[in-house]
């Protein structure tokens, strides 16, 4: 097995085994993904790259919505109104957030599968948005605690780890919701 089907590997098990834990008990009016971030900046692209992918591989189906694209981006500038938006049309949304993140140099392009939502833009020192009932953080770049730094690493952050791990999140999503 090779890296990267490694990951693919843990990535489905550690996010079929969070999201039946998490939704097991719960009666969802709609699964919805937000991807967050934007095209503009390679190392904030995790996010919309996985929801362009997810809209393709789930266009056909009524009980899921991704919110947020290479086309549409959902990011802290508009992200508050997304989620009045989606708590004044659903019931029970069930919202996972998936997002960029920074981490140690030991963790960059890994994926990080968590029970419980995230802060977004806490790496680039932005007010801190809680958002999603569970989370998928794709780890771009080192966090080296400076917004200014942090900034310029995620603009120079190389595509194919984005790239490698949004093909991952995507597929791996679709295959557990399609299993």
């Amino acid at each position: 097995m090779n890296y990267k089907e490694e990951m693919y590997y843990n990535f489905i098990q550690d996010f079929s085994i969070i999201l039946r834990e998490k939704i097991r008990d719960l009666e969802i009016s709609k699964l919805i993904f937000l991807c967050i971030g934007t095209d503009r900046i390679t190392g904030d692209s995790f996010g919309p790259l996985v929801g362009y992918k997810l809209k393709y591989l789930f266009r056909k189906e009524e009980n899921i919505e991704v919110i947020g694209s290479l086309e549409n981006i959902l990011c802290t500038y508009n992200i508050n109104k997304i989620i009045d938006d989606i708590k004044n049309t659903y019931e029970t949304p069930f919202l996972i957030a998936i997002d960029a993140a920074l981490s140690n140099k030991s963790n960059i392009g890994k994926i990080i599968v968590s029970k419980s939502g995230m802060n977004v833009g806490s790496g680039l020192n932005r007010k801190n948005i809680y958002v999603g009932n569970m989370s998928i953080k794709g780890i771009v770049s080192r966090d080296l605690k400076n917004p200014k730094y942090n900034f310029k690493l995620l603009q120079n952050t190389p595509l194919h780890i984005i790239m490698n791990m949004a093909d991952i999140v995507a597929q791996g999503i679709y295959n557990v919701i399609n299993v």
